[in-house]
């Protein structure tokens, strides 16, 4: 798997259903967090571990420290005297991967990985998604028995008939046996990514106790809910005065729209709420447009496209659809919309400061302040207080700002300039003029 961090929880999973896991560590790099979180996770589940030692091909490799990292972590390897098999390889080259794969051969004789190919298949969904021509789709390994073409299948709250078996070339096959992944198309709907499925006798069956496993589902979540209301309430209530953005995610497979909830759950703000109001695999669909609407929420999509309309529903509707091929820039859109519901706030700076030093009438203009300048700058378009006695007795816009005669955009050094304040003429010799702006902060959630 990826080593980023939305894709722990296939990482995870992965563990779960496997026989043999092999850990991934890059000679140059050494042990990163990634690496610690898989092997806590095959710990927790008991898997057998090898260690493929890739980009062994580089100047800046170093295996020798790789080994002492895993020894450190408690996984000595066979050549240290410990019981890990730890391989060379280079993916550039080739070269160590031939002795990877026998050594995974030589592991599994070890531990005598039996499984039973003449009975009914069972095993365990590895992904899934609605596919366009196919519909419901899931791959699937096959952990026991062997999947036939025709087969009643369960999985969860979906059931289907197997209407075909693609393997791991897109070639289609007749059955698969244990330790092969397939995909299955023919579901009723699309399941849930670690699910795991088994074959029934036959279909009528196989829809009975989907229904029961999606009533059981049902029921549960109301009760859920119920049992929820009142701390749904209070959060309702401490989020008072809070900005909320609502979003509906749609993704090509089950286990990257798990990645990406489980990345947008991690986003974490004191001043706007993240609701995802809705999920799903395959296109965005008008259903998907509606309920944005009504609910006034985004749209976000990874590696998907529209249903036929859903463009035009969505500029009547005033809904925004963003589709994207990596998830950390889905992850900043929705980061960026969050910022965009915060009002802009602004601090204080101040430009500069002078000293009234005489007052002129100029007629027309009115009272002109004859100034002279201590410190900073004094900018024509900016905003200006009079200070008398360390208190401000005024404050407003500028004008015009005078250097002799000359109108000027701007005074800065130890000039002397005249000041005409606009719908303004109260000041006094000795009153400081402090020239100031208001600077944009940067938005943080």
């Amino acid at each position: 798997t990826p080593g980023q961090g939305p894709v722990s929880e296939v990482r995870s999973r992965g563990a779960q259903i496997t026989d043999i896991a092999v850990l991934i560590i890059a000679a140059d790099d050494g042990i990163m967090p990634q690496t610690e979180e898989c092997i806590k996770v095959t710990r927790q589940t008991g898997v057998q571990v090898m260690v493929a030692i890739t980009k062994a091909d580089k100047p800046t490799a170093n295996v020798d420290r790789v080994k002492q990292q895993l020894q450190k972590v408690g996984l000595t390897p066979e050549d240290w005297g410990g019981d890990i098999i730890c391989c060379p390889v280079s993916g550039k080259t080739g070269a160590g991967v031939d002795s990877l794969l026998e050594n995974i051969l030589v592991q599994a004789e070890v531990l005598e990985l039996q499984a039973n190919p003449n009975r009914r298949a069972n095993g365990f969904v590895i992904e899934s998604e609605l596919q366009q021509g196919l519909g419901p789709c899931a791959t699937v390994l096959v952990t026991g028995g062997t999947l036939k073409v025709g087969d009643a299948i369960l999985i969860g709250e979906h059931f289907g008939k197997v209407r075909s078996l693609i393997d791991d070339r897109g070639c289609r096959v007749k059955s698969a046996e244990p330790a092969m992944p397939v995909k299955v198309t023919g579901l009723s709907g699309v399941p849930e990514a670690g699910s795991e499925f088994r074959v029934m006798l036959d279909e009528k069956r196989a829809r009975t106790l989907a229904e029961q496993t999606a009533q059981e589902k049902k029921e549960e979540a109301l009760s859920s809910n119920k049992a929820s209301s009142l701390d749904a309430l209070m959060r309702r209530m401490a989020r008072e005065g809070r900005k909320e953005l609502n979003v509906i995610v749609k993704s090509d497979t089950q286990g990257s729209l798990e990645a990406i909830v489980a990345a947008l759950s991690e986003i974490k703000s004191e001043k706007v709420s993240l609701n995802i109001i809705g999920t799903g695999t395959g296109n965005v669909s008008l259903t998907d447009v509606k309920t944005a609407a009504a609910g006034k929420a985004i749209v976000v999509g990874f590696n998907i496209g529209n249903d036929s309309g859903v463009q035009g529903q969505a500029r009547h509707d005033s809904v925004r659809i963003n589709s994207f091929r990596i998830i950390y820039e889905l992850l900043d859109h929705v980061r960026n919309c969050m910022l965009d519901l915060l009002p802009p706030e602004y601090k204080e700076v101040v430009l500069g400061h002078a000293e009234i030093k005489a007052i002129y009438d100029i007629g027309h203009l009115g009272k002109i302040a004859g100034s002279q300048m201590n410190d900073g700058k004094l900018i024509a378009k900016e905003e200006y207080r009079i200070i008398r006695a360390k208190k401000v007795i005024w404050t407003g816009k500028v004008q015009t700002l005078r250097h002799f005669k000359d109108e000027v955009k701007e005074i800065t050094g130890q000039q002397e300039c005249g000041v005409c304040f606009a719908s303004y003429e109260d000041f006094q010799v000795g009153d400081i003029i402090e020239c100031f702006s208001h600077e944009e902060l940067p938005k943080v959630l």
